[in-house]
């Protein structure tokens, strides 16, 4: 399984699965996997974004 990170500027908020992460932040799947894409990343700035990142293992 692929894990991931997600910040929300430089703040570390959680690190497992998306579902791990859907489940500790109180979202949906489907809401963690969009931060990580280029159109979240576009659509918005500043130090409160929040930013998933795949990490190795």
């Amino acid at each position: 399984m692929k894990k991931y990170e997600l910040y929300k500027g430089y703040e570390l908020l959680a690190i497992g699965t998306v579902n791990e992460i859907a489940h500790e932040i109180g979202v949906k799947p489907a809401t963690v996997r969009f931060y990580g894409t280029p159109a979240y990343q576009r659509h918005v700035k500043g130090e409160n974004t929040r930013i998933l990142i795949e990490v190795d293992e």
